[in-house]
């Protein structure tokens, strides 16, 4: 029988509170290595339902307060793409979808899981942004608020085994000028995890999910 949900961190401080009450993967950092993982569980286990939990970078016009927590309503590609003279080119302007059929999904995923609170726009990329200026290029082209770099690719798996995907982030940083001094990584994810858990418990994750 397949899990009800299995819960994705990269780390095991963004799972540490939670492992007494769900099922946790540690993927390790990176979109390469969330994306293995999960497909390697979802082949050897299964599950109805997948949540990516962790910490993240908030955008400077997001208005998002370092050790907030907030769900995605969506996730992107931030950095999946071409470089041009004229600026940067997603997979749709180079016409590769990432997932292809009758609906081709390009640098968007749909995220299927919105507990009630804050939500907002996930932005994932391989290198984390160190300053204001290309944070401010990433949100105006993507519209993102909250940038890490797994949860694209676990939506990705999520749509392709066509089973649920949600993502809840605290927020560990201001993204950009890289300025360790204001970080707050420990209560970032303490942030996601018990909003994880809360709504865990009132039941809001998926209809098919047992929260007893």
């Amino acid at each position: 029988m397949p899990t009800d949900l299995i819960v994705c961190v990269a780390t095991e401080l963004e799972g540490s509170l939670l492992k007494p009450h769900l099922p946790i993967l540690v993927t390790g950092v990176g979109a390469v290595n969330a994306a293995i993982a999960l497909t390697r569980f979802l082949e050897r286990e299964g599950a109805r339902a997948v949540i990516s939990c962790g910490i993240g970078g908030a955008y400077p016009g997001s208005g998002l307060s370092v050790a907030s927590a907030v769900w995605a309503a969506s996730e992107c590609y931030g950095d999946l793409g071409a470089a041009s003279s004229g600026g940067f080119l997603d997979m749709q302007a180079l016409g590769f979808p990432v997932i292809a059929g009758t609906t081709p999904r390009y640098n968007s995923l749909p995220i299927t899981i919105r507990p009630g609170g804050d939500i907002a726009p996930f932005v994932t990329v391989n290198t984390c942004t160190g300053d204001v200026t290309a944070a401010r290029e990433i949100e105006a082209r993507t519209g993102g608020w909250v940038e890490s770099m797994e949860g694209a690719a676990i939506a990705h798996v999520a749509t392709v085994y066509g089973i649920p995907v949600g993502e809840v982030r605290g927020i560990s940083n201001p993204v950009g000028n890289r300025d360790r001094s204001v970080w707050r990584v420990k209560e970032a994810a303490v942030a996601a995890q018990e909003s994880l858990l809360d709504a865990w418990r009132r039941g809001l994750l998926n209809p098919g999910v047992r929260t007893d």
